[in-house]
């Protein structure tokens, strides 16, 4: 089968096609044919050797997959060859950036009728954006939620997610097309982060109440900031961050705040039982839509690693086999 190889870190460059042996599954294990692979900023953090786990050279990079089971090992009981699948996980050895790839079967689910691109984007993204709105921030009906960064994979996500369960919902973005795009996904305001004033418009749009909680996909540029738009015992919490930042803690004394870290790999088996149980149901009732920015040839990886480092994110970026 075709799949792109790392077999050392560094530049997008390093990603080539090249051809390796099919994988075979062994007990409670299927292969999955990829009809989509998600691409995620993680994959490019640790492709480039900058992250704090790194698996041995060489791999295949990528998690995510929407496609159709090939064939099933022992014990598999869920699923059987032809089944229409998305999978939030791979087995050691393989990955998603492939035609083919190994997945234990508690890492598989069922695909409603929606594209295989969109299944492609329901591991991390949606994984992502479910655990921090749900189990991080504890997010309920009746409060309001600001997206910071909420034109992207993980933000549209969080979007649909939030109006679905009856929050408010408030969406940045830094372009006219990333503003509209929020607006789509059901968001009440959405508010342009290259304005100066737009903080203003934000807490003007709140009453001066300020928001409940804060999903923030940069933390290095916005989280003091965020400190100020919290309501009294708002939360932040942090999905995404590419540097060091300079907050002043009084802030959360004054409004007995929180600021809460968030990563999908943290998540427990039982939490992630629950997480994609609720995707699929959102998936069914037709709440949850993902957006798929742009769809890539396989052989494309090093464009797609670059484009999920660009500022400005349109829904999620997808390689096709």
């Amino acid at each position: 089968m075709n799949a792109i190889l790392v077999h050392t870190f560094g530049g997008p460059e390093v990603m080539k096609l090249e051809q390796v042996p099919d994988p075979q599954p062994g007990p409670g294990q299927l292969v999955v044919r990829v009809r989509a692979a998600g691409v995620n900023p993680v994959e490019a953090y640790i492709r480039a050797g900058g992250y704090p786990r790194l698996p041995p050279v060489p791999y295949i990079p990528g998690t995510d997959i929407g496609g159709v089971v090939e064939g099933v090992g022992s014990g598999v009981a869920m699923f059987k060859p032809g089944d229409r699948v998305y999978a939030h996980g791979v087995s050691a050895g393989s990955g998603a950036y492939a035609e083919l790839a190994l997945c234990e079967e508690h890492h598989v689910h069922r695909l409603p009728q929606v594209t295989f691109a969109q299944g492609a984007a329901l591991g991390v993204p949606c994984g992502t954006a479910w655990r921090a709105l749900f189990i991080r921030a504890q997010a309920r009906a009746g409060e309001t939620v600001l997206v910071h960064g909420a034109s992207g994979g993980v933000g549209t996500a969080v979007v649909q997610m939030a109006r679905a369960h009856g929050l408010k919902v408030f969406g940045t973005a830094g372009s006219d097309e990333g503003l509209a795009l929020v607006r789509e996904q059901g968001a009440d305001e959405a508010f342009n982060h290259r304005e100066p004033d737009y903080l203003d418009q934000l807490k003007q749009a709140t009453g001066g109440k300020g928001v409940d909680v804060i999903v923030e996909m940069l933390a290095n540029v916005n989280l003091d900031r965020d400190l100020d738009m919290l309501a009294p015992r708002g939360r932040v919490v942090v999905v995404g961050n590419r540097g060091r930042i300079e907050i002043d803690p009084r802030k959360t004394m004054a409004k007995d705040s929180d600021i809460r870290g968030m990563s999908l790999a943290n998540a427990s088996r039982e939490e992630l039982t629950t997480i994609h149980a609720g995707i699929v149901e959102a998936l069914e009732k037709g709440t949850l839509s993902p957006v798929i920015g742009h769809e890539l040839a396989l052989s494309e990886a090093a464009k797609a690693h670059n484009l999920i480092m660009q500022p400005g994110a349109r829904g999620k970026i997808v390689l096709v086999p």
